[in-house]
């Protein structure tokens, strides 16, 4: 992952920890020592939510993920969700000799 890791997709499984609001919940990110809470209806205390983000930096066995602030967590803690395919070129980069 340390190389050409800028359009890479990775998930991280968190667990609910309470409610702060009628829509907003506190969430335990492992390896991450602070509170993070996002914004949801459904689910209950207990319950483990897939947060999904990319990859923002890599390095020494740490991983940051844009989730709105950035997390930095250990890099065995996430999973790759989708990676990076460059595109296929239709024309040839060079013109074809005459």
């Amino acid at each position: 992952m340390a190389r050409g890791h800028q359009d890479l997709e990775v998930a991280i499984t968190s667990t609910v920890r309470r409610r702060v609001t009628e829509d907003r919940i506190s969430v335990s990110i492992p390896s991450y020592g602070f509170p993070h809470s996002i914004v949801d209806k459904t689910v209950k205390r207990g319950h483990q939510i897939e947060l999904v983000g990319d990859v923002l930096r890599v390095d020494e066995g740490k991983v940051t993920i844009g989730l709105s602030p950035a997390v930095t967590v250990d890099i065995d803690k996430v999973r790759l969700v989708t990676s990076y395919v460059p595109p296929n070129r239709k024309t040839p980069l060079v013109d074809k000799r005459t």
